[in-house]
């Protein structure tokens, strides 16, 4: 059975085409939380936040979030805040092995639930559950969030708007990337993005979560500026001219709406895809092989199958390689509540 290190030997080696920002002159904030600030515009209006490095390595969102920090934004009304979340993974980053500092001691967009978050007497306890729980007051008041990500593998950027119609309006509102996914996220965990009101069908607060690209290409970086800036404008805190210079994609672009039928999740380490899957590919007939997992062949459920997001850099038993959707026909959820 082959270990990760050799199975990450196996994969593409892709090229670092950004420099990584120094977060460290935003340590001190106004807020009381480290590398964690807000403009407040004194005019009543939502809160909105824009948040990078929920994993270490994924540098996209720092570059966009420490350009936001740097023009000192003055938000048109409510309040803007900008962060950076799992530092300590961001401050490890060790370009020989860039797949190591995603995390430290486990995925911080697993641990947003309330029965995680609130303090047991220490019982549960890592430095992404610390960090996560020093953030909550903040994002128990924000009204609207994007948290920025990037992906293992070269694949064009998506839109993970949750399983809630609500998700599908704002990522419509928004208008990029091409394609945005409706899905419930993963079994291991809450994410930010579903975490509280964002995941609440009867509450006013909304969530994204953008895919800007892999890791490290500039295209990536380039995504997740333009997207950020949407963002703002298209919650009213900001005016689109007044981010112009951070616009860097074409506009409007006619999206695509996916749903997540189901995750594809590991059982053990002799998991293997049946080509070099690197997402989006579209398998058009039902019963076709796309991977096996210990001799077990794994075979796509219906027709005109998409793959999201396959990767195996991170694998493991229970872990989620890859997820399967299918084009949603009306840019509609099946329902409100269920992907």
């Amino acid at each position: 059975m082959k270990t990760l290190d050799q199975i990450r030997a196996g994969l593409p080696v892709y090229p670092i085409e950004v420099d990584f920002p120094d977060i460290s002159r935003w340590q001190k904030s106004n807020t009381g939380v480290d590398y964690i600030h807000t403009f407040d515009s004194g005019i009543a209006g939502p809160h909105v936040m824009v948040m990078a490095l929920t994993h270490g390595n994924e540098v996209s969102g720092a570059i966009a979030v420490d350009a936001l920090l740097q023009m000192r934004p003055k938000p048109l009304q409510g309040r803007i805040t900008l962060g950076f979340a799992n530092v300590d993974a961001y401050l490890k980053f060790d370009i020989n092995n860039p797949d190591a500092t995603r995390y430290i001691d486990e995925d911080m967009n697993r641990v947003w639930s309330a029965a995680r978050l609130y303090d047991k007497g220490g019982r549960d306890d890592s430095v992404e559950l610390r960090r996560a729980r020093a953030l909550r007051p903040i994002i128990d008041s924000v009204d609207y969030l994007l948290d920025i990500h990037s992906m293992h593998e070269e694949s064009p950027p998506l839109m993970m708007s949750g399983p809630l119609e609500k998700g599908l309006r704002f990522a419509a509102q928004i208008g990029v990337p091409t394609n945005v996914i409706a899905d419930a996220g993963h079994p291991n965990g809450k994410r930010m993005r579903d975490y509280g009101g964002f995941g609440d069908i009867n509450s006013p607060k909304n969530a994204l979560l953008v895919e800007t690209g892999q890791h490290f290409s500039a295209r990536s970086r380039d995504v997740a500026l333009d997207t950020a800036s949407r963002f703002l404008a298209a919650t009213g805190v900001m005016d689109i001219m007044q981010l112009s210079h951070f616009l860097k994609l074409a506009y409007p672009v006619t999206q695509r709406f996916l749903q997540v039928t189901q995750p594809v999740v590991a059982k053990t380490m002799d998991f293997a895809f049946s080509r070099d899957f690197r997402g989006l590919e579209l398998i058009k007939t039902a019963g076709t092989t796309i991977a096996t997992d210990n001799g077990t062949d794994i075979v796509t459920p219906y027709d005109d199958c998409v793959i999201v997001q396959p990767s195996l850099r991170h694998l493991g038993p229970n872990v989620t390689v890859m997820r399967l959707a299918k084009k949603i026909p009306d840019g509609h959820a099946d329902n409100e509540g269920h992907a």
